[in-house]
C-alpha cells in the first residue's frame, strides 16, 4: 500500500512553510517536468535544467495562487511553458544583437565572444540520436504557435482539450494547428514521415 503523500497534501504543508513538503514535490514531478522542457528548448541538456528549475522555483513563489481544483502537473506544466517562451524571447534578443554587432563592426567577426560550437557531438553519429537531431531541428522551425500544440498533444500525450486549456485555445483550434504542424514537417522534411 501506497502512504506517500498527495500532490496536494503536500502543497498544503509547503504553503504552511514546510520546504521538505516542496522538495517532495520537486522530485516527484522533476523528471516528467524536465523532459517536457527539453523537448521545448532543444539544445543543451544544461538549458533544460535551467528552465525546469526556474519553473519549479516560480512555481513555489506562486503556490499560494495554486488552484486546487485543477491538477498540480497542468499549472507546473503551464509555468514550464511561460518559462520556455521567457527563454525563447532571451534567445532571441541576444541573436538579434550578436547580429547587430556583426553589422557593426564591419569586419569578420573576430571582435565576437565565443559562440558554442554548433558541430554535433559524437552521440549524433548513433542514428537515432541523428533522426532526433532531424526532428529537432524541423520543429525549430515551426512558429511556435504550431510548436507548442504538436509537442503538448504528441511527445506529451495531452488531449486536443487538455492542450487546449494549457494553450488557451479550444480543441478545434489545436485539433487544427497540430495537423498544420505536421504538415510543415512533411514540407521541411520531404523523405521522412512525421507521425
Amino acid at each position: 500500500m501506497d502512504c506517500a503523500p498527495s500532490d496536494a497534501a503536500l502543497i498544503a504543508a509547503a504553503i504552511e512553510g514546510n520546504d521538505a513538503a516542496f522538495g517532495q514535490l520537486v522530485a516527484r514531478h522533476k523528471s516528467w517536468l524536465h523532459r517536457f522542457v527539453r523537448r521545448y528548448v532543444g539544445g543543451a541538456q544544461d538549458d533544460a535544467f535551467d528552465v525546469a528549475q526556474e519553473a519549479f522555483f516560480a512555481a513555489w513563489l506562486a503556490l499560494s495562487r495554486y488552484d486546487p481544483a485543477q491538477p498540480f502537473e497542468a499549472w507546473l506544466r503551464r509555468i514550464a511553458l511561460n518559462k520556455c517562451r521567457d527563454r525563447a524571447r532571451r534567445n532571441a534578443v541576444r541573436s538579434f544583437l550578436v547580429r547587430a554587432r556583426v553589422l557593426d563592426a564591419d569586419g569578420d567577426g573576430d571582435d565576437l565572444p565565443d559562440a558554442p560550437d554548433p558541430a554535433p557531438g559524437p552521440e549524433a553519429l548513433v542514428a537515432s540520436r541523428e533522426e532526433l537531431g532531424h526532428l529537432e531541428a524541423a520543429l525549430e522551425q515551426l512558429p511556435r504557435n504550431l510548436m507548442e500544440p504538436l509537442l503538448l498533444t504528441t511527445l506529451e500525450g495531452l488531449s486536443h482539450q487538455e492542450a487546449g486549456a494549457l494553450l488557451g485555445l479550444n480543441a478545434k483550434a489545436v485539433e487544427m494547428r497540430v495537423y498544420r504542424a505536421r504538415e510543415r514537417l512533411r514540407q521541411l522534411n520531404p523523405g521522412r514521415s512525421n507521425g
